[in-house]
Parts: structure tokens; sequence; C-alpha cells
């Protein structure tokens, strides 16, 4: 139970890409999530049943399938404090839903155009 209280679950995540270094300031200050490996039958009412235990929701953008516009295993989870959405990552990320184990992220912010999923199995 030590862990659930380590400042381990809010670090940043160990991924780098060629945008990390302009990004790594935002993600550091950011309320959204990047949650990942979701069923793609998961809905958007069970995103919110779940990461609303967390703190209050700004927003949920599922990620879709670009040209079928069918959920395709991901989503953005907005709050309304950086202090709800690390809440999130220490206690969700990790945790079984839709018989799936779900890996929440830090994301800089979700923009316009970022929903739809890259390539034939979803995902981002």
């Amino acid at each position: 139970l030590s862990g659930l209280n380590s400042d381990s679950y809010c670090e940043i995540s160990q991924y780098r890409d060629q945008h990390f270094r302009l990004q790594e300031k935002s993600l550091k200050i950011s309320s959204t999530l990047y949650v990942g490996n979701l069923s793609f039958y998961t809905t958007e009412e069970q995103i919110q049943e779940l990461f609303s235990k967390c703190g209050d929701v700004k927003r949920i953008v599922m990620g879709l399938d670009k040209i079928k516009k069918t959920p395709c295993g991901f989503c953005f989870v907005e709050y309304y404090t950086r202090a709800d959405a690390e809440h999130a990552m220490r206690f969700i990320n990790g945790t079984r839903l839709d018989d799936r184990i779900i890996r929440t992220d830090w994301d800089a912010g979700f923009k316009e155009g970022r929903q739809y999923g890259r390539g034939k199995t979803g995902g981002q």
C-alpha cells in the first residue's frame, strides 16, 4: 500500500520522441490524461463513471477510427485541476475496465484531430 502514496505514479513517462522537449513543460502542468488499451466496446459513460471517482472531469474525447468513426481503444480525459488528474494517474493506471487493463499517461493537451487512431488496429 505504500506504493499507492508514491509520487512515481505521477511522473512523466520515460517514453521520448522528437517532440518531447517541446512538450515537457506542458506535460508538467497538464490536467489531461491519455488512456490506452481500452476495449473497442468501452463507452464514454463507463470512462466518466470510473475517472470521476478521482475528481471532476471536464471532458472526455474518445479515440475514433478515422474512416469508420468507431471507437479504437483510447481516449483523452481532461480534468479541471492537475491534482485530480494526479489522483487518476495514481489510482486508475493499471486497473481493469471492460476486462482490459488500462494504462494512463500524461498528455500535453488535446488538439482537434488527435482523436483519430493510427492504422487498422486502432490505438494512438
